[in-house]
């Protein structure tokens, strides 16, 4: 199927969804339908612009031999000429296939690696950079878990950020990211590497995962805080063991065990959901000429230099020297860079 026929069968999907809506649906076929139309509707709006653009060429072209109207005609076609391949270009983009996921909140994850108490502080400053970033964006940012080391760093930090395309903008985090800098510690002035992962999983509803209650395993405890901080009388603290895939999520951020059950099921459900679409993606990136970051966790992703006042994204070798607006929450260059990035790579893929 050439892209012309390509382009009439979305035009003909979009019309008859628009008959079927007015015929009065509803329920979940609604739904559907609805969301569908509205994913096609700037998808034939561009093509209808597009063609609109291909005539008025069509036209300009014709008038190239009215020596009255030369002029006007060159000036029009090389308006037309640069737009074109811009549509054509907004047109595949929009015709890529969607991550189902890249709607969703997330829910972020991020641990100390190697570097003893410098990676708990960075990991410190990291987890609020994401919660300003946050803010910057309009999103809801829960802090689920958060387990201080004794100077104040991080041990574990687990938020659950909601809001429209969380996952899409955040999905590029996932990986080790690595800061070279003078410890507060060092007498000597000498610069340390430390790295800590992070985590950036799609938010799962109930109907995506399906999780056994016979293939868990519960164990409650006392919760425990740095320093003695918030110690509970009663076992509040729970751990939740999947037993086919070994996944394990423990929650004491509560002081109820109730509460921290349903944050960990919370957590169970992405993990497992991720879990699959790592699997499902490993797949069909066999197929794939390149990628922009697997969400491996041991990838490591991006370098914080405090010394130089750079950042460096080693996915696409994007070096930028504003670590203290990145530090501030302004992550928006690399987003933009690595989501062009990856649309370039399936594209490529397409041809």
């Amino acid at each position: 199927m050439d892209l012309a026929q390509k382009f009439d069968r979305i035009i003909s999907r979009a019309e008859e969804l628009r008959a079927l809506l007015s015929e009065g649906m509803s329920g979940e076929a609604f739904t559907r339908a609805s969301k569908e139309l509205s994913e096609l509707e700037p998808v034939v709006a561009r093509i209808e612009e597009m063609r609109a653009a291909e005539l008025e060429a069509e036209g300009a072209e014709a008038l190239l031999a009215d020596p009255e109207m030369r002029e006007m005609a060159e000036e029009e076609l090389r308006d037309l000429r640069e737009r074109l391949p811009a549509l054509q270009m907004e047109i595949r983009l929009a015709l890529l296939p969607k991550d189902e996921a890249d709607e969703r909140s997330a829910i972020l994850e991020i641990r100390p690696a190697a570097g003893g108490d410098e990676a708990g502080l960075f990991a410190a400053e990291l987890f609020g950079a994401y919660q300003k970033y946050a803010g910057i964006r309009g999103w809801r940012f829960e802090i689920m878990e958060y387990a201080e080391s004794e100077l104040g760093g991080l041990k574990e930090g687990i938020a659950e950020i909601t809001g429209r395309n969380v996952f899409a903008r955040l999905k590029y985090e996932s990986g080790v990211h690595r800061v070279q800098r003078v410890p507060t510690t060092e007498t000597q002035g000498r610069i340390h590497t430390s790295t800590i992962t992070v985590a950036v999983l799609p938010e799962a509803e109930e109907v995506d995962v399906q999780v056994n209650e016979s293939d868990l395993r519960i164990d409650t405890y006392r919760a425990s805080g740095a320093g003695g901080q918030h110690v509970n009388k009663t076992d509040s603290a729970v751990r939740i063991t999947h037993i086919p895939t070994g996944i394990i999520v423990a929650m004491q951020e509560e002081r109820s065990q109730h509460k921290n059950r349903a944050k960990a099921m919370k957590i169970l459900r992405s993990r497992m959901y991720e879990q699959q679409r790592s699997s499902l993606a490993a797949t069909r990136a066999a197929d794939r000429k390149s990628q922009v970051g697997t969400g491996d966790r041991s990838e490591r992703i991006r370098t914080y230099n405090f010394p130089q006042g750079r950042v460096s994204d080693h996915r696409i070798n994007l070096t930028l020297y504003k670590i203290d607006k990145v530090m501030q929450g302004d992550f928006d260059d690399f987003v933009d860079a690595l989501t062009q990035e990856d649309q370039a790579a399936r594209l490529a893929s397409e041809e």
